[in-house]
């Protein structure tokens, strides 16, 4: 085989396992790190001419594990090293002793790099680099163009995620039921905050950035672990329908395209599917969490032909159930997009005025709350919203889509509209 895209994708397939068997081995970040990437190394050397191992993340856990001592005699420099026929015999018998050695402890090494990403000490922003970096394989430019930031800077900031680690001293060994269960949820949300980074760049060009796909294959590999877990199944299905309508979030000039305006036949139809039947399947065991109600709405939007037929009923009954199980007053602005279809917009204002003290700096805030009072004629009210919203935007394309609802509103006041004031 000549072709080394085989390669890439069966070292990136391969990645988290080995990662994870070597982290429980060496129970040093760094150390684990090296030993991979050296094997690695020695897989591009190796399988093309020898063609690919009957198992790559078996091949790849050997021999890290032998780089990974073959390091630690070299700092120690107590003990001989190995001979290197030893280091490099590739026969499928060490693949077979991999096999034993990491068979059972699969799903745990996998948790366990996973938990170690989003660990509690860390930020939120260094979660997220250290599973990109770690759990991925992005290369420290991916990470920091994504982030708009240096590379010396986000080179800086995995270096102080893996020194918290290190200062916290994670445990390493397999979590019992009830941690298991704790370090499944830190995980889910974590691969959530990874996904919404690329979700909300705001421009059509930072699409194709990694995060919305490594956040999807993330979910994919911890359904692999956790197949029955429902709310596991909501997370991955809620990340499908919301990167199928990626090609439909902005027009030809970069300019944002509501979901109710969206040209519903370029969604991708195989995503939208392979949610659908996830959902389905998640809210068969009647284990309701937040993920899976996120993904119901989400999956109505994907059912309904045209925004029309969209089930606003279903979607504001969700929301309240969401509401219940997780209180935020995010959840209940966008509750109040479902009211507004359903009852107008004066009864969604009632929801959402209430939360202008703790969203005061959101940027929806504001552009959902210029839009109710534009709909009911309260002009000046509406252009002072919509331009707190402009100063709070994050994108030119979040900037521009409020200037075009000024416009529109200046139109109105023109035509001879008589802006009122607040009753």
């Amino acid at each position: 085989m000549t072709d080394p895209g085989w390669i890439d994708l069966a070292l990136t397939s391969a990645r988290p396992q080995a990662m994870g068997a070597l982290l429980r081995y060496f129970r040093d970040l760094d150390l684990a790190q090296e030993a991979f990437q050296e094997a690695c190394l020695r897989a591009l050397k190796t399988w093309p001419e020898k063609g690919p191992p009957r198992d790559p993340a078996a091949w790849l856990i050997f021999v890290g594990r032998n780089s990974g001592i073959d390091q630690v005699r070299k700092r120690a420099k107590t003990q001989p090293l190995p001979p290197e026929e030893m280091l490099s015999d590739l026969e499928d018998r060490e693949a077979d002793m991999a096999d034993r050695l990491d068979g059972a402890h699969y799903r745990d090494d996998i948790l366990r790099l996973l938990f170690v990403c989003c660990h509690p000490e860390l930020p939120a922003t260094q979660q997220i680099a250290l599973a990109l970096r770690i759990v991925s394989g992005l290369s420290v430019r991916q990470i920091a163009r994504a982030f708009l930031v240096s590379e010396a800077a986000m080179e800086q900031r995995i270096t102080r995620a893996k020194a918290r680690i290190g200062a916290a001293g994670v445990a390493f060994e397999t979590p019992d039921a009830v941690a298991r269960a704790e370090r499944l949820g830190r995980v889910a949300a974590m691969i959530y905050l990874v996904f919404n980074e690329g979700y909300s760049a705001g421009e059509p060009e930072k699409l194709d950035t990694p995060f919305c796909s490594e956040a999807i294959r993330l979910a994919r590999l911890l359904l692999m672990l956790f197949p029955a877990e429902p709310e596991i199944m909501g997370l991955t299905a809620l990340l499908l329908l919301q990167h199928a309508r990626r090609k439909a979030r902005f027009d030809g000039d970069g300019q944002i395209v509501l979901l109710e305006d969206q040209d519903r036949s370029l969604w991708d139809r195989g995503m939208i599917d392979e949610a659908l039947v996830l959902i389905d399947k998640a809210l068969r065991h009647r284990a309701p969490g937040p993920f899976q109600i996120q993904a119901a709405i989400a999956a109505l939007h994907a059912r309904a032909p045209t925004a029309a037929q969209t089930d606003w009923l279903e979607i504001d009954l969700l929301y309240q159930t969401l509401e219940r199980l997780q209180p935020s007053p995010v959840v209940t602005l966008n509750r109040a997009v479902a009211v507004s279809k359903r009852e107008g917009p004066e009864a969604a204002l009632a929801l959402v005025e209430p939360l202008a003290d703790v969203l005061s700096g959101y940027f929806y805030f504001h552009g959902l709350r210029g839009g109710l009072l534009k709909q009911l004629g309260r002009y000046v009210e509406a252009r002072d919203a919509f331009g707190k919203a402009i100063a709070l935007a994050t994108s030119t394309a979040e900037a521009a889509h409020i200037r075009q609802h000024l416009d529109s509103l200046q139109r109105e006041m023109v035509a001879g509209k008589a802006p009122s004031a607040a009753p």
